[in-house]
């Protein structure tokens, strides 16, 4: 298998000759204070060189090992231990994190770069940051002053990690029936009771105190989702001074056996009277969770992304050095017993369609960054709230649209290598097992397409999808007279007017057929998916081709030849979608329980 190698060229590409991200950068104040085009290469370059020279190397052990649970406590597979102290000591846990309590303060836009190398690299380690970071948003977002400053420097400095805590055994999807208890100790603590399941890296031995923030119900709190608050809870008490105090009331009850990601612990926490904090407003918790989620959203899908780089990079060596058969065209290698895979059309169409979800994708990721960046950091109420209005729109696409293609790539890198892809050794049978939860966690997929066609498309009654909407026939209108673009516009500007049109279907259906959005949303979310996969490549084929001709490396040439196979290959299968989006409920709703 090739050694993962973080592909930073592709990287550079898409924030600086797509996106222009110096340019965004400069026009959000907060942002420029922290940030520049050197010091931001300088971050991608030494990123690369830790995720593929220390993380990647502990992938394939991590998996085999796993994480032992004795007696509540949790040891991590060889070599963790160590690695998180390398990203601690490079200050990477705090990349995007609030400079006045020891953040770096990065954007998003560059801080998804290192996201995807990192989870490309090692997913099961990468989650430890990745949940911290998480926590620690939520925390600066709605914690009190005194919560962040005594919390926030240490879990940015990665002494003290983080965990979110939502799902028990009876509630995973629907939070509002948890059973959690939080009782008021009367002197601003609350003890907090109940059992979670499924909390990543919720206990290990690689920081010394993990900072939980944990769903649970106030005594007198309304009924469902109304009535959730959000708790601190450390696993050791925090005295005045700083310093670690008592054991807290909580524990590791077991580990959870699983398909994938077996380097990281997947607890079941139990809370018995744990001492915790408030984080923002009784009965608000779901609120401030869903401010991390908007962001840990997009991480998954850039998990995706990550895992589908290792796979495409895997393949591709493989397809290159592995000989059998001739082409159809005759002997390449007349030399050798047989030509490489790669001469084969059906190699290369799975290859391809790789390069297309993963590059594509790695755009979109970056894309919804660059809304996210600024919903953040823009001093224009206008501009701030219009980014807002694009963040909540494409979150579950970045989330559910990525994953989706993530696994379909990772099961095609796979199937390169034939026998040899559900071989160990290869290490593509991991991929496919380590992908597999990025579309279970974080919300279910299905869940992600419900929110998006119904809550944010039909519940605003088309008014979120008309910000994109403008975005992408903006493109279009004003690249019109791009020669090198006229191939590209007019097919993008067809699935763009399929995706209107179903748009405007649906919500016609939803007023007086309630299956109606729930029986479109899967397809409307890869319909949507393939079609702004459509816009990135049509961006990249912009920065490209003016640069193509003249291109000995490839890369210009390369990234134009790709755009025209995702154009003539993949961009066709809204078509499909779309005509199965329309056909509306009825088959689907018609057996009845005894005919299935």
């Amino acid at each position: 298998m090739a050694d993962y190698q973080a592909p930073l060229r592709d990287m550079r590409f898409v924030l600086n000759e797509v996106f222009d991200a110096p340019s965004l950068w400069t026009s959000l104040p907060k942002v420029a204070e922290n940030v520049d085009p050197d010091t931001a290469d300088a971050i991608l370059e030494e990123a690369g060189k830790i995720t593929s020279g220390v993380l990647a190397p502990l992938n394939r052990e991590g998996d085999e090992q796993g994480c032992k649970w004795n007696n509540g406590e949790v040891s991590t597979p060889e070599g963790f231990r160590e690695a998180y102290q390398t990203i601690v000591e490079g200050g990477w846990n705090g990349l995007g994190g609030n400079p006045e309590f020891g953040g770096m303060g990065m954007p998003k836009t560059l801080v998804a770069q290192f996201e995807e190398m990192m989870q490309a690299a090692n997913m099961a380690f990468g989650l430890a940051p990745m949940l911290t970071a998480g926590a620690c948003l939520a925390l600066d977002a709605h914690g009190s002053q005194e919560l962040k400053e005594k919390y926030l420097p240490n879990m940015y400095a990665g002494v003290w990690s983080g965990a979110m805590d939502l799902t028990e055994p009876h509630a995973g999807t629907d939070l509002g029936i948890i059973r959690t208890k939080a009782e008021p100790n009367g002197d601003g603590s609350f003890s907090v009771t109940g059992t979670k399941i499924f909390i990543t890296w919720g206990e290990h031995d690689m920081a010394e105190n993990i900072i939980h923030l944990v769903l649970a119900k106030l005594p007198d709190a309304p009924k469902g989702p109304k009535g959730i608050s959000l708790f601190l809870v450390p696993k050791f008490e925090v005295n005045e001074d700083g310093s670690l105090g008592e054991r807290n009331s909580l524990s590791c009850g077991s580990l959870e056996k699983k398909m994938g990601i077996k380097g990281s612990a997947t607890c079941v926490m139990n809370f018995d009277g744990a001492k915790g904090w408030l984080v923002g407003e009784e009965n608000k918790g779901l609120a401030a969770m869903f401010t991390m989620m908007n962001y840990e959203r997009l991480g998954v899908g850039i998990q995706g992304i990550g895992a589908a780089e290792a796979s495409l990079q895997s393949a591709r060596e493989y397809a290159l050095e592995r000989i059998q058969s001739r082409a159809p065209t005759g002997a390449q290698q007349p030399e050798k017993a047989a030509d490489p895979i790669l001469v084969h059309p059906d190699v290369r169409r799975m290859l391809l369609t790789m390069k297309g979800y993963v590059e594509g994708g790695r755009a979109f990721s970056t894309y919804v960054a660059q809304w996210l960046d600024i919903s953040k950091y823009s001093d224009d109420d206008e501009r701030r709230k219009h980014a807002e209005g694009m963040v909540a729109l494409l979150t579950p696409v970045a989330k559910a649209f990525l994953t989706d293609r993530g696994l379909d790539a990772c099961i095609m890198g796979q199937q390169v290598f034939g026998g040899h892809g559900f071989i160990r050794e290869w290490g593509q049978e991991q991929l496919v097992r380590d992908c597999r939860i990025t579309q279970i966690y974080e919300g279910t997929n299905g869940i992600q397409a419900l929110d998006l066609m119904g809550r944010k498309v039909v519940g605003s009654q088309g008014k979120l999808y008309e910000l994109f909407a403008e975005d992408v026939a903006s493109f279009i209108e004003e690249n019109s007279g791009d020669e090198n673009l006229r191939p590209y516009l007019e097919p993008l500007a067809a699935a763009f007017e399929r995706l209107s049109d179903v748009t405007e279907h649906v919500i016609n259906q939803a007023s007086d057929n309630p299956d109606a959005v729930g029986a479109a949303s899967v397809d409307y979310l890869d319909l949507f998916g393939l079609t702004a996969l459509g816009y990135m490549w049509a961006k990249m084929v912009k920065a490209a081709a003016p640069k193509a001709e003249a291109d000995t490396s490839g890369f210009y040439s390369g990234k134009v030849k790709s755009a025209r196979f995702y154009f003539d290959r993949l961009l066709p299968k809204t078509v499909a979608l779309a005509e199965g989006i329309r056909s509306g409920s009825n088959s689907m709703m018609a057996l009845t329980a005894e005919e299935f």
